[in-house]
């Protein structure tokens, strides 16, 4: 009677056996993606979510930090690279990495349906857009009204004397935000006209901030008047019950977009293009679409919530190339006249 037991015992423990191989062989065949990403950090948690979802054989490893910070260490590693994937950089920065030969080109699936201007000039494409983000000015009413200071409608306003210490905008060398500001005034008004410009509003700044984000929530908040930032951070802060106008400058509204880009010689080339992949489809269209009302499928992009609906008729005339060519030279010389009014770093 104890043989039939034996041999059912054994048989489960087979089954056992044979599952825990299947399962550690499952998990051995997982790919893990080091993703370079300058994305918020309350959007970097659910974008791996979808992804993991979708593709469970690949697992993303985040490394996250600010656009010049992000761009800075992709620079050191150019020799040994580190990442696989950029997910969610300025294309400024990605464009300047391009011009280095630091990029897998790759034509993803669905790239036919970006708009031409979320992609890089190459084919195949040495990087596609995800979404677009403004520069725009976070005006609290309530502080404002205790200190009967005009709303701004220009860029030009901002020099008022009457803002002295009321402003806070981000440092270019560390924000992404804070360089396509400064590059998009340059290309807007002219480098001399610009600088002149950038001189009367260093007046009335603050500080310098080493986040995009963090001048529209200083503004929300009530510790500056005004907050030169992203515009998907004034949106949230004013969803949130804020106090704050969402202001784009009439000269044109500086902006850059996340991009997406393969590091030249990732060892996960394969995982790598199906992240890339992910990244143009309808369903990351949508979770970009969430924070930000520009995104590069057209039929994507809805209007979000407090920002203003005219965004892309606003958005300045914009050379990434010029950019990316012209970032060293433009953040020295903007170091030179302003960085003495940086906040320390981290």
């Amino acid at each position: 009677m104890r043989i039939p037991v034996v041999r059912k015992l054994i048989a489960g423990i087979a089954v056992l056996a044979a599952s825990a191989l299947i399962a550690n062989s499952a998990f051995a065949q997982k790919t893990k993606l080091t993703v370079y990403t300058a994305l918020e950090n309350d959007q970097v948690g659910p974008y791996k979510e979808a992804f993991e979802k979708a593709n469970p054989d690949i697992e993303i490893a985040w490394v996250r930090d600010s656009t010049g910070v992000v761009t800075a260490k992709i620079l050191a590693e150019k020799d040994n690279p580190r990442a696989d994937v950029i997910w969610g950089l300025g294309a400024s920065s990605v464009a300047l990495f391009d011009s280095m030969g630091m990029l897998e080109p790759y034509a993803p699936k669905g790239v036919a349906e970006l708009k031409p201007v979320f992609k890089s000039g190459k084919n195949p494409p040495a990087w596609t857009g995800m979404d677009a983000w403004l520069a725009v000015i976070c005006y609290n009413t309530v502080e404002a009204g205790k200190k009967n200071l005009p709303k701004p409608t220009s860029w030009t306003d901002l020099t008022n004397p009457a803002y002295k210490d009321a402003i806070v905008m981000p440092n270019p060398a560390s924000s992404g935000t804070g360089y396509q500001t400064v590059y998009a005034w340059i290309q807007l008004m002219g480098e001399k006209a610009a600088w002149e410009f950038m001189d009367k509003l260093h007046q009335n700044v603050a500080v310098y901030t080493h986040s995009g984000s963090a001048p529209c929530v200083q503004a929300a908040k009530g510790e500056r008047v005004i907050g030169i930032g992203v515009d998907m951070r004034g949106a949230k802060e004013k969803t949130a019950g804020a106090p704050i106008d969402i202001i784009l400058g009439k000269e044109g509204a500086p902006w850059d977009m996340e991009a997406t880009a393969i590091v030249k010689g990732t060892k996960n080339l394969d995982a790598a293009k199906t992240l890339v992949d992910w990244s143009v489809s309808d369903k990351a269209m949508k979770l970009y679409n969430e924070g930000y009302a520009v995104v590069a499928i057209s039929k994507m992009s809805q209007p979000v919530e407090f920002l203003p609906t005219n965004m892309l008729e606003h958005m300045a005339k914009n050379d990434f190339q010029w950019a990316a060519t012209n970032r060293a030279k433009i953040l020295a010389e903007w170091e030179k006249r302003y960085g003495a009014k940086s906040e320390p770093k981290k």
